[in-house]
């Protein structure tokens, strides 16, 4: 068993929005990479057992996982309750051991007041994602998504 690292967020929209966000890929492209960093979905099957290919490209080389300037990212969705809970297994293309293993990734919506409160827990991280670069890409993520969802005039 790895790391488990979370971040939350609460987000001035209801659960059904940030829902759509988070299955539709070309959404996921705008608000999922962190702020040094691009998309690119691959492959994307949306359902429980489906598959997904991901390419998060920095903007400055050698930080990447899987090349100096990208991580290259394969799962499978494992669980996806509409409004409420998306699941997803996520292995990283890298040559490297500190990034082998799959890594859970489960987002909850809870409707709260004043929005949606989204929950993002990472399970067994791999031990070459430090937990501060973690936390601080997580955060950007949600940041990201707040965002995409509630765009400023």
């Amino acid at each position: 068993m790895g790391r488990t690292d979370t971040a939350s967020r609460v987000i001035a929209t209801p659960p059904a929005e940030v829902w759509r966000a988070l299955i539709d890929p070309l959404a996921v492209v705008e608000w999922l990479p962190p702020n040094d960093m691009t998309g690119r979905i691959d492959e994307w099957d949306a359902r429980p057992g489906g598959v997904y290919a991901m390419t998060l490209t920095y903007a400055e080389p050698g930080h990447g996982k899987s090349t100096s300037d990208s991580d290259a990212v394969t799962g499978r969705f494992v669980e996806l309750v509409p409004g409420e809970l998306f699941v997803q297994d996520a292995d990283f293309d890298s040559d490297d051991p500190a990034f082998a293993g799959t890594m859970r990734m489960s987002w909850t919506l809870t409707a709260v007041d004043g929005g949606t409160e989204v929950v993002i827990r990472a399970d067994d991280v791999p031990s070459g994602i430090s937990p501060e670069d973690h936390a601080e890409g997580l955060a950007a993520s949600l940041q990201n998504l707040a965002e995409y969802l509630t765009p400023q005039p």
